[in-house]
């Protein structure tokens, strides 16, 4: 037994002819990319924007090495004191590397090896583009000291800082005339924010 036929040719012819071409165009060789006065434009307007950012990066780095030093100051400050206090017979530390591990444990501190900063890169005396050196009084037990932390070049800071045992920070700017010692965190500008 076979199905009857039955004619769709109407309802074929009702469909919509789907489109056979492709969706690209080829371009006219001739006008294909940009020209060259549509690139010297945007090449343009890269370059003045890089103007205007890149020193605002640049000084919002020196900034940020700056508000870093002075931590790290305050740091040694602390630790300075903590020193004084376990080793009354030294008094303040003349060494950065004295209130570090100094490449020890830090099972059984010293006074060569306190373990009070664990910060190697500090201890060291370099971080953060800043120099930081610790001077005594040279006497025994010290009762004082000064921390000093200057810029390592002129990008990675513009202000130095130092500090003693009374723990007032100082900002000053290198290579300028002293005035009242420099500034204390807090105050007026100089310069040094």
């Amino acid at each position: 037994m076979g199905y009857p036929r039955v004619q769709f040719s109407g309802y074929f012819c009702a469909m919509p002819m789907v489109r056979k071409q492709s969706p690209i165009r080829n371009a006219n060789p001739g006008l294909a990319g940009f020209s060259l006065v549509e690139i010297l434009v945007v090449v343009m307007v890269i370059l003045i924007i890089a103007a205007i950012a890149i020193p605002n990066l640049v000084h919002g780095k020196m900034r940020a090495n700056e508000a870093a030093a002075v931590a790290s100051v305050k740091t040694i400050n602390t630790a300075e004191l903590m020193y004084s206090g376990s080793y009354p017979e030294v008094g303040f530390s003349s060494s950065l590397a004295n209130l570090g591990s100094h490449g020890s444990s830090c099972e059984h501190p010293t006074s060569t090896n306190a373990c009070l900063i664990m910060d190697e890169a500090l201890t060291s005396g370099l971080k953060n583009g800043y120099i930081f050196e610790i001077v005594g009084d040279g006497s025994t037990p010290s009762t004082s000291y000064e921390v000093n932390a200057t810029p390592e070049s002129g990008v990675s800071g513009r202000c130095s800082i130092s500090s003693n045992e009374g723990g007032d920070i100082h900002l000053s700017i290198p290579g300028a005339p002293t005035s009242t010692g420099g500034r204390t965190v807090g105050s007026g500008s100089s310069g040094c924010e």
